[in-house]
């Protein structure tokens, strides 16, 4: 299945400030505030939501294209990526800004101070996805993360006009967007993302209820935290699939994408929505269970045995011949 994945390619560089910030904050000074911390320590992670995806996708054996906006800075990013399978040729270099990037300090209190550089995310609405299409000799589904506001609005614009199916993800961008921007975004989609308070919100702003929205999308999937996920269908019984048990909780950032990918990849391989969501909570679980979003490892004997353990013998022998794991195969090599 020939899966484009649009929206935003960024790294997340995060420290850790051993004291906490209102120490040092005068509140009748804050319009003069000129302050420095020394932090203890420097992560630097991969992320955005499309590179996210792109990557999990990857790693359970498809070869996703990922499609954004980068900056020259991201040679290294890019060839972690392509190690691990993600077709990289669509992606557009900006000639004038870097990768779009995160910066985060966390005191002990786990107060934040943080600040987002847009960078060259802001050049992905220069981004058309006929080409794309025509180097692949066609494009099966399109998902159009969280991204430039105009980029998004291009791409989902383009797939309707174009007949791309497309799977829309708005997410992060809900929140500033006005009623007619979200019925743009969602309206004609295959597929709708959302968490519960992004699907509440979805609603609150487009004056639509849940079962307009289904007349307007295919499928209406909607993750709850530790509850699992919820799948809506026009004229269906609503499904419900239960995460997969997780190992440990060590990290949070990056599960709903890997919920994504997981689900996405069990729809390329002709699996039933209820199937995929399954795949798709197990994905979820191995990032929960490591630091960062793209630092997780995949076997083929592991995942098909968890996949068994979560959701059954059937589940686990549907799976088992399609999962080809990325990973193992760079360690062989």
């Amino acid at each position: 299945m020939r899966i484009a994945v649009t929206g935003s390619i960024a790294t997340d560089h995060l420290m850790t400030f051993d004291g906490r910030f209102r120490d040092s904050l005068v509140v009748e000074q804050l319009d003069k505030i000129s302050v420095s911390f020394l932090v203890e320590d420097l992560e630097v992670r991969r992320g955005g939501v499309a590179a996210n995806i792109a990557f999990g996708l990857a790693c359970l054996g498809l070869r996703p294209v990922l499609v954004g906006a980068v900056g020259r800075d991201f040679g290294d990013y890019r060839a972690w990526l392509e190690r691990h399978g993600v077709d990289c040729d669509s992606i557009h270099t900006s000639e004038l800004r870097h990768t779009a990037r995160f910066v985060c300090t966390t005191d002990k209190s786990h107060a934040q101070i943080a600040s987002f550089y847009a960078g060259a995310m802001t050049e992905a609405r220069q981004i058309e996805l006929s080409p794309v299409a025509g180097r692949l000799d066609g494009l099966d589904l399109v998902l159009i993360g969280a991204n430039d506001p105009e980029a998004m609005r291009r791409h989902t614009d383009e797939c309707r006009d174009r007949g791309y199916a497309f799977a829309a993800d708005p997410s992060q961008q809900l929140a500033w967007s006005d009623g007619e921007m979200i019925r743009s975004l969602i309206d004609g989609a295959t597929y709708l993302f959302s968490n519960e308070y992004e699907a509440a919100l979805t609603e609150q702003k487009t004056g639509w209820s849940t079962e307009e929205i289904l007349s307007r999308v295919q499928v209406l999937v909607t993750t709850l935290g530790d509850q699992g996920v919820r799948i809506h269908r026009k004229g269906e019984e609503t499904i419900h699939v239960p995460c997969a048990p997780e190992r440990s909780k060590t990290d949070p950032t990056g599960v709903g994408d890997g919920f994504r990918a997981g689900f996405l990849a069990g729809i390329g391989w002709g699996l039933s929505v209820e199937r995929s969501a399954q795949v798709g909570c197990l994905l979820a679980a191995h990032v929960i269970e490591t630091t960062g979003p793209q630092e997780y490892d995949l076997t083929h004997r592991d995942f098909v045995t968890r996949m068994a353990q979560a959701y059954g013998d059937e589940a686990a022998a549907d799976v088992e011949p399609l999962v080809r794991c990325a990973q193992e195969e760079i360690t062989r090599a």
